[in-house]
């Protein structure tokens, strides 16, 4: 047993070492370009699914092995680590550090909560629009990290409304004071058990806290409406609420905790789910659309109008859709006591609007740094659409001799820029003891944009630049592309129900990231070999890699929401295999509908290669590399 101990303990360790060792007899029986990039790719891969290494320094192994195997020359594999992507996510980041720090996103938030209601099927609703909208523009880890606290306020709030109402009403009807009726130990925004330390931007330290919040607690089926009756069954809850008191409970019964799931689920799943509208809202959809563009420059199809115009009817689709599964797996969707007209707020709506009212009202009237940001928001949003939205000439047109040159980046470091020129005090600071004495101090500094700068997500991507680059100047795309051939008798949409499928698994236990960037390089050779627009298959799958909702460990968000102790894992996978569903079947509903108009999908492109397979010949042994990558392909 300690020699398992010790093997558990170095498990990484034992990896790194082995996966090298193991995979050695490719290159080595198969002496071509291919198998030493096929190499390269499957140790790469294993690292990224295992995460043996971290995710950004295994992103420069192919910078060390494809100089070493002579595929490509230092110099030029060094280029591939800052890419037109870099400067995109710089100007994003810029956006997102002053949102943060002038807490726009708050307002936001809170401002669209109080527009829905309070009943909580209807603030659930709210949550999940504001998180998805502020998801689209800042990260889904900052956006849930944001919205979170506010969230979980709301439901203790909630719960302590319907504690008061059934103590007055026994007091009322003539039953026992029983002071532990007034829950005062509820009112703390969080208990002190397990709730991970807040750094200064809203993230999390990483601690994600693993408790059984149900364990031996006994809740009744159903809270009762109105007040409890005076029987042995208050006499129960009584008891319990003196046991929640030592305990450290936070539920009076089980459709509270209920509620508390429902809350957490639907940020985590809202948050991932809003990402989806943008070509900035996720590093997923960034890293497509960088790659796409390398594979195919003369493509013009993908761009921040034509990604925004295609995905946000099935963001809507896809936030309605989990609302009303979330709705019905935890709280019951009565349809009819949602949608009623004129009927009475009940106690714990009016306390839950209490609740939001006095956070809207603690961040007193809009700022001038507020009012800057977003006006600074709406003009790189604007630029984004305008630039070439294709049913109109766009502002790139007024440079004709410089057609392609400007990009979405263009637009994002020109406003991002703007943030660090703007003063965030028109007036001046005065500077403390000292008089008629200011500082010019702008709307972010450039040590706030390093905090919040994602370095690590930059390198994994120039690491899956690299990697693409070296599958193709090797011929390993070509290979792959050929060998999968056959695929073209099947009908297409089940060629990427398979991909998406495939994609969706395979996220679940890796990186978003790290999946997008291993299969990409895989997808669009098959696409060129069955002569399919590759756009057909790289759209589905690359939205299909976000569906991370099954594990507390398959995305931040979902560790975030974890991490306050209302859900158990399986709680999580329940819901989040229902999401996974829907979310395919959403993807798969838009890919055969509106969006082959859109990138016309029936025809192969121009821009496209045309590849030929009786002109296609190699040296390499199937037997072998096919073997490895569809195990790579295989879902663990």
């Amino acid at each position: 047993m300690k020699i398992l101990s010790y093997v558990w303990m170095y498990r990484r360790l034992i990896l790194i070492v082995l996966t090298p060792l193991c995979l050695l007899p490719v290159p080595l029986i198969i002496q071509t370009k291919e198998a030493e990039c096929a190499y390269v790719l499957f140790v790469v891969a294993v690292f990224w699914l295992s995460e043996s290494l971290p995710l950004s320094v295994t992103a420069f192994i192919p910078a060390l092995m494809f100089p070493l195997f002579g595929i490509l020359p230092s110099k030029t594999i060094a280029s591939t680590y800052f890419k037109d992507f870099h400067l995109l996510l710089t100007g994003v980041i810029c956006l997102a550090t002053s949102i943060e720090k002038w807490n726009l996103h708050k307002r936001i938030a809170l401002r669209m909560v109080m527009l829905v209601g309070v009943n909580p099927g209807w603030l659930m609703l709210g949550f999940m629009f504001s998180a998805a909208f502020l998801s689209m523009w800042l990260s889904n880890t900052s956006t849930a990290a944001m919205v979170m606290p506010i969230v979980e306020a709301v439901a203790q709030q909630i719960i302590n409304a319907d504690a008061e109402v059934d103590a007055m009403q026994m007091r009322s009807s003539g039953g026992i004071d029983n002071e532990a009726l007034e829950l005062d130990e509820y009112s703390t925004e969080m208990d002190t058990n397990g709730v991970p330390e807040k750094h200064a931007n809203g993230l999390t330290n990483g601690a994600v806290t693993t408790w059984n919040s149900e364990k031996d607690v006994h809740f009744d089926e159903e809270c009762p409406k109105g007040a409890c009756s005076l029987d042995t069954k208050e006499l129960k809850e009584d008891m319990k609420e003196d046991l929640d008191e030592s305990s450290g409970k936070r539920y009076r019964c089980k459709k509270d905790h209920m509620m508390c799931k429902a809350m957490c689920l639907c940020i985590a799943y809202s948050s991932t789910i809003g990402g989806l509208a943008t070509i900035t809202g996720t590093s997923t959809n960034l890293i497509f659309a960088e790659q796409f563009q390398t594979r195919y420059p003369a493509s013009t199809e993908i761009n921040f109008g034509t990604w925004f115009v295609l995905c946000i009817p099935m963001t809507v689709i896809l936030l309605f859709l989990s609302w009303i599964w979330l709705q019905w797996l935890f709280l019951g969707f009565n349809f009819g006591e949602m949608f009623k007209c004129g009927k009475e707020k009940t106690q714990r709506e009016i306390a839950s609007a209490k609740v939001i009212k006095d956070e809207y009202d603690t961040l007193g009237p809009i700022s001038y740094q507020e009012i800057v940001t977003l006006i600074i928001f709406i003009l790189m949003a604007l630029l984004w659409f305008t630039r070439d939205p294709g049913f109109f000439p766009g502002w790139a047109a007024l440079f004709p001799k410089y057609k392609g040159y400007a990009t979405d980046s263009t637009a994002a470091l020109l406003m991002g820029l703007v943030f660090f020129i703007i003063p965030a005090y028109p007036k001046g600071k005065a500077t403390p003891g000292k008089i008629n004495t200011f500082d010019y101090e702008p709307l972010i500094t450039w040590k706030e944009f390093q905090a919040c700068m994602p370095w690590d997500i930059g390198i994994l991507v120039g690491g899956g630049f690299a990697l693409a680059q070296g599958c193709e100047d090797s011929g390993l795309s070509l290979w792959i592309g050929n060998k999968m051939t056959p695929l073209g008798s099947l009908p297409i949409w089940i060629v990427v129900l398979i991909s998406c499928v495939i994609v969706t698994s395979v996220t679940e236990v890796a990186s978003n990231p790290a999946t997008i960037t291993i299969f990409l390089p895989i997808l669009a050779p098959l696409a060129e070999a069955i002569s399919v627009n590759p756009l057909y298959i790289l759209i589905p799958t690359t939205l299909c890699t976000s569906f991370a909702f099954l594990l507390p460990v398959a995305n931040p968000p979902n560790a975030i929401v974890y991490s306050y102790g209302h859900l158990q894992v399986m709680d999580m996978v329940k819901a989040g295999l229902g999401i996974n569903i829907l979310g395919v079947l959403v993807v798969m509903l838009a890919i055969s509908t509106w969006a082959i108009p859109m990138f016309n999908l029936q025809s192969y492109p121009s821009w496209a290669p045309v590849i030929s397979p009786t002109n296609f010949t190699t040296t390499l042994q199937p037997s072998v590399v096919t073997e490895a990558i569809l195990s790579l392909m295989t879902p663990k």
